[in-house]
C-alpha cells in the first residue's frame, strides 16, 4: 500500500482524519501512534487493529479529530518519521474526502444502477468523474444522474488503445479507484499491475464450477440452493484477486431461471456496493493475497 494523502472538499468538517497502516508486528507500535496523536492534539473517534499471527504483520485504522487546525498534508508529513521507524505502509486522509472513482460497465446495468443511486443519496463516499463502457446501453442511465459517459469500444485490435484511454482518464481525473461493475472485458496483465490495489471487480461465486456464458442458467440446471457474489481486487490472475466481500442468498426448487438470475443480480449489487464503500472509507488493507477489512 503506497503512502497516500488526500484532501477534503470545502464542505467537509475540518480536523477529521483517517490513518491506516500496516507494518511488521513489534512492541511499541500503538504507543508510537498514540504519542503522535497526543502531540497533534488528536482525539480518537474510532480505532481498530489486527495482528496477523500467520504473516506477522500489524494492521490499524484510526479515525481521529484534532483541536488544532492542521491539514492532511502536514499530518502526513509529520507521521513519516513514525512510519519510517516501524517500516510502515500508511495512508492519511481527510475523513470525508471522496474517492475519485471511475465506474466501468458493459450491458448488465444492475450494479451500475445501484452504485449511482447510492452515490446520489450520499451513501457512498465517492465522486464519479466519468462512467466508461464498451457499449452504449448505460448512456441514458448515466446522463440521468448528470454524469459524464464515455463510450470506448473494445475489440482485439483496439484493446491496447482502449486500456490506454482508461489510464489517461485515471491520470487526468486524479482517480483513486476503478470499479468494474459487470465490465465484461478481461484486463491485460499490464493494466492489472498498473491498477493494483485500486480496482475492484464483482462476479458470481459459482467459480470454478460454472464458467463462461450464462452461469446462472448452468446453476439452475444443477439445482443449486445458494446464489452468491464476490467482490475482489483486480489482479492478472483472472477472478482470483484478494477478496473484499462475499454474500449468499438461499434459493430453492421453485425458482425459475429468470428468478435465479434476478437473485444473483441483487446479491452482486449489494456485495459490490459494500466493497466500494469500505474501500472509499479506507477500511480495506491488503494482506498479501488476502485483505483485512475494518467494518
Amino acid at each position: 500500500m503506497p503512502d497516500q494523502v488526500n484532501t477534503a472538499p470545502a464542505t467537509a468538517p475540518a480536523g477529521d482524519f483517517v490513518l491506516v497502516l500496516s507494518c511488521p508486528d513489534r512492541p511499541g507500535i500503538v504507543y508510537a501512534v498514540s504519542g503522535f496523536l497526543v502531540a497533534h492534539h488528536g482525539n480518537i473517534l474510532e480505532s481498530q487493529q489486527y495482528d496477523d499471527p500467520f504473516t506477522g504483520r500489524f494492521f490499524m485504522r484510526i479515525d481521529f479529530v484534532t483541536a488544532a487546525e492542521e491539514s492532511a498534508e502536514a499530518l502526513h508529513a509529520g507521521f513519516a518519521a513514525v512510519a519510517a521507524e516501524f517500516d510502515m505502509d500508511f495512508s492519511l486522509w481527510d475523513a470525508r474526502a471522496p474517492y475519485r472513482t471511475i465506474i466501468m460497465v458493459s450491458r448488465y446495468l444492475h450494479c451500475l444502477n445501484d452504485l449511482l443511486f447510492r452515490y446520489s443519496t450520499g451513501a457512498l463516499q465517492i465522486d464519479i468523474p466519468v462512467v466508461i463502457s464498451n457499449h452504449r446501453d448505460a448512456e441514458a442511465l448515466v446522463r440521468s444522474y448528470g454524469l459524464e459517459f464515455e463510450h470506448v469500444p473494445v475489440s482485439a485490435a483496439t484493446k491496447p488503445a482502449a486500456e490506454q484511454r482508461l489510464l489517461d482518464l485515471v491520470a487526468e481525473a486524479e482517480v483513486d479507484l476503478v470499479v468494474l461493475a459487470r465490465y465484461m472485458q478481461v484486463l491485460s496483465d499490464d493494466l492489472c499491475r498498473e491498477l493494483s490495489g485500486r480496482a475492484i471487480n464483482i462476479h458470481h461465486s459459482f467459480l470454478p464450477s460454472f464458467k463462461g456464458a450464462k452461469p446462472y442458467h448452468q446453476a439452475f440446471d444443477r439445482g443449486v440452493k445458494l446464489v452468491g457474489a464476490t467482490a475482489h481486487y483486480v489482479t492478472a490472475a483472472l477472478d482470483e484477486g484478494p477478496i473484499i466481500e462475499q454474500d449468499v442468498i438461499r434459493v430453492d426448487h421453485a425458482h425459475t431461471q429468470e428468478q435465479l438470475v434476478a437473485a444473483g443480480r441483487d446479491v452482486e449489487a449489494l456485495v459490490l456496493s459494500r466493497a466500494v464503500r469500505w474501500h472509499a472509507e479506507s477500511r480495506v488493507l491488503l494482506n498479501g493475497n488476502r485483505t483485512v477489512v475494518f467494518r
